[in-house]
Order: C-alpha cells, then structure tokens, then sequence
C-alpha cells in the first residue's frame, strides 16, 4: 500500500475530526447546552442533562440571582463546620449551565472531612482565616498548604481532599465547580454512617482493626 493511500484526503480529514473531538470530551464536566439558558424545573424527575426547563413563558429575573451566600451558618457539629450549596437545587439558573458554587464555613480546630466530588473538580480561596488544604492522588501522593485570605487553591475531579482550620478565628471559603450538581461522598459518614450500614466484617478487615474499634466510631455518628 503507498503512502498516498495511507495518507488520503478522506483518512486525513477523519483523523482531524476525531481530534477536535477529543478536547471537548475531555474537558466538558457537565454537557454543554443547547440554548441561552433551562432554568430547572424542580418539581419534574432529572433527566440525562439536569433537570427539564421550566417553560419560557413563568422565567423571571428572579431566577438568574440568589442570596444563598450571603447567609452565615452555624457550625456547632461533630466536626466544626458547615457547606451552603448553591447549585442546582438551590439555585434552579444553573441548571445545564455546569458551573456551581458553596460557601464554606469552619470554626477554628474544625475540619471539612476528607472528602470527595464525583461529578466536577474544584477551586476555592479562602476570605478569612487559615486553612491547611490537602488532597491525595490516585498515586496515594499526599499535596497540602496552608492558605490565608485571598490565597486559591484547586482539587482534581474526584480526589479526596479536606480543609482544616489551623487559625484562632473562624475560616471563611468559597469554592466553584465545573458542574451544577458536582455531588460529594464524605469518607468518614460514606463508611461509618451509611444506611444500611457497611457490615463490620468489611471494615475490620479494610482497616485492620478489631469489631470493637469499628463499633466505637460508628457510636460517634450516632
């Protein structure tokens, strides 16, 4: 075979088209949207895409803004913290959109449990406090810093990652997703809280401990 054939104008404009291809399936979190905007109808079942638009004619500017935010939580729980999501399914604008946010807010000596986002990754910066961010790679590589006002940071998608609060005054984060559901799997409630519970025999064995130590920490989460 020549290299004319192997190298023809159709083989040429087919390898190109797979290439421009490739990037966007590679990038997009969520699917890209087909129109200027679907804002959820929340009271319909999620389909493929997020939820189905509400129809045109009941849009109103009120659904493009949201306070969710603006709003200070309280953090009195087992660990010192609290998430305020803006997604989806508090804020119906973003459905297809595949952008979300959460106000993050951590006493001091709290912690964000290890944790991780199955559906998008992340970035953040911190407003106030200081924060010791970590996650660990699929390679079990361990990559921490501590963060002050105004310092960024970035999660891969679905690597296990925390925020603890090492200053003496309450931290202050916001973070951003590249989905408008990016989801979370929280590993110490994933494991010890699940319903119905993981049997002790997988954990004892996954973490080498003896039935009692596992009973001990599931009593912790009531």
């Amino acid at each position: 075979m020549s290299a004319m054939t192997c190298f023809s104008p159709i083989r040429l404009l087919g390898c190109l088209i797979v290439l421009l291809l490739l990037p966007t399936r590679i990038n997009s979190a969520d699917p890209d949207p087909l129109q200027d905007f679907c804002v959820a109808d929340l009271k319909a079942s999620p389909s493929l895409n997020g939820f189905p638009c509400k129809p045109a004619e009941e849009v109103t500017s009120d659904d493009f803004f949201s306070d969710a935010l603006s709003k200070e939580s309280n953090t009195t729980n087992i660990f010192g913290w609290s998430v305020t999501p803006a997604n989806v399914l508090t804020f119906p604008g973003l459905n297809t959109l595949g952008i979300s946010m959460n106000r993050v807010e951590i006493a001091p000596g709290g912690l964000n449990p290890p944790h991780s986002h199955p559906r998008a990754s992340e970035t953040g910066v911190v407003i106030e406090g200081k924060l010791l961010v970590g996650f660990v790679t699929t390679s079990n590589v361990f990559h921490s810093k501590v963060l002050s006002a105004g310092q960024m940071f970035v999660i891969p998608r679905g690597l296990v990652h925390f925020q603890l609060n090492v200053g003496e005054e309450k931290a202050l984060l916001f973070t951003s997703f590249n989905s408008h559901l990016p989801g979370v799997v929280i590993a110490p409630t994933s494991l010890f809280a699940s319903s119905p519970p993981i049997p002790n025999q997988v954990l004892t064995k996954a973490f080498r401990v003896g039935e009692d130590t596992i009973e001990t920490i599931k009593s912790k989460f009531g």
